[in-house]
């Protein structure tokens, strides 16, 4: 009678060693945080509280002075968190990883030391080539800020920035129609026995849903346009209660113009804003009626629209008030701060676990989406194709 076979080798019944699994080692940081010199730019990356439980975990962070006075973080309230505080931009600028707001200038630039980590804002409509070839000489790995996407496959940072954009530019709706602005002195507010008033949006993103938010909870009649039907659809749902929604139809718009005393455009484009409302539309508005246009980094979608600054914000044409300033969210430097340091102070720590952003863009898909330099090779496809360089998949330098 035949032995019943074994399902193993005779190899495989041998004793085998045992695989140990090796523990990932953790990563010190060194941060720095130097002071913002673009214009009018009063935003810092790190709150005191963030450097606090940055330096709790064992990280080192070194900031310029004063980098957050316009913010009202003093260099005490650093200091008691455990910062390190120098007058010294160089020094701050030769640290392996530097967090900014704003994209650090070409001068910034030669100060900061090859193999560098940069984490910053990257805004590729107002960069150069020269940018980007000093960031290859210097072989930088450089995130930008903008591009990196959560686990929800949003843009965390773009999400915050629009949220502050959309709820400021109802609150400076409000203040340009004060009689103390010189404006027709109305307000905002539902006050028994006199009408609302009236506020276009154009654009239901994430600045038309805060805006809407905002414009209803100050008692204002909302009519908001968009020609996205499921942006339409989604802005109802979040906001929670219906309102007036309409595609861009020119005799619907016109009409909602015409009767308005605020219009918040928040519409973007590929390449720049589409114009949505032309000069001849402008004229048939109110007297003092206010134009806020969010767009105006992207070109703006008023036609009439030209970039003011925070020290001269508004123009006036057509007796309609024009509000155009690029950087609204700097206006309110402490919340954007904070709102800022609340979603870089998670993915620094986790760096630090990781033991370095390589091993981190390793894990985190989300992260490596918001590379668009590795060791001075451009990553990036969409700065390729805009500045006419050459680049390589981050899949094919990564594995």
């Amino acid at each position: 009678m035949n032995k019943p076979t074994s399902p193993f080798t005779k190899e495989q019944l041998l004793p085998q060693e045992e695989m140990i699994e090796v523990t990932r080692k953790k990563g010190t940081l060194f941060i720095g945080i130097p002071k913002e010199t673009h214009y009018q730019e009063k935003r810092v990356c790190l709150t005191p509280d963030a450097v606090g439980a940055l330096t709790a975990h064992g990280h080192r962070v070194l900031i310029e002075t004063n980098a957050g006075i316009n913010a009202s973080f003093t260099d005490r309230d650093y200091s008691e968190a455990g910062a390190e505080i120098t007058n010294d931009n160089t020094k701050v600028l030769g640290c392996p990883i530097i967090l900014k707001v704003e994209p650090p200038s070409i001068e910034e630039l030669e100060h900061i030391n090859p193999q560098t980590v940069l984490i910053s804002a990257l805004q590729l409509k107002t960069q150069s080539k020269e940018y980007f070839q000093t960031l290859a000489k210097k072989r930088i790995t450089a995130l930008g800020f903008e591009f990196i996407r959560d686990a929800d496959g949003a843009y965390p940072v773009v999400r915050a920035l629009s949220e502050i954009a959309g709820t400021a530019a109802i609150l400076v709706a409000s203040e340009l129609m004060s009689s103390s602005t010189r404006g027709p002195g109305l307000m905002m507010g539902n006050i028994s026995g006199v009408p609302p008033v009236e506020v276009v949006i154009l654009g239901a993103g994430t600045v038309g849903e805060f805006a809407a938010r905002s414009a209803i909870g100050l008692g204002a009649n909302v009519k908001v346009f968009d020609n996205s039907i499921t942006k339409l659809r989604g802005l109802q749902t979040n906001v929670g209660r219906p309102l007036y929604t309409s595609t861009i139809q020119p005799k619907n718009l016109l009409k909602a113009l015409r009767r308005c005393d605020a219009v918040i455009g928040a519409v973007r484009g590929k390449d720049r804003s589409p114009i949505l409302v032309s000069e001849t539309m402008v004229e048939c508005m109110k007297p003092g009626a206010v134009i806020i246009d969010v767009s105006i980094d992207m070109g703006g979608c008023f036609e009439t629209s030209e970039v003011t600054t925070h020290d001269h914000p508004t123009v006036e044409k057509h007796g309609v008030i024009h509000y155009c300033v690029p950087n609204i969210p700097s206006r309110y430097a402490k919340t954007s701060s904070v709102s800022l340091s609340n979603i870089f102070t998670p993915y620094l720590l986790d760096i630090g676990e990781e033991g370095g952003v390589e091993n981190a863009i390793h894990c985190d898909r989300g992260l490596k989406n918001g590379l668009y330099f590795y060791h001075g090779i451009l990553t990036n496809k969409s700065v390729a194709d805009w500045f006419n360089l050459s680049y390589r998949d981050i899949n094919l330098l990564i594995f």
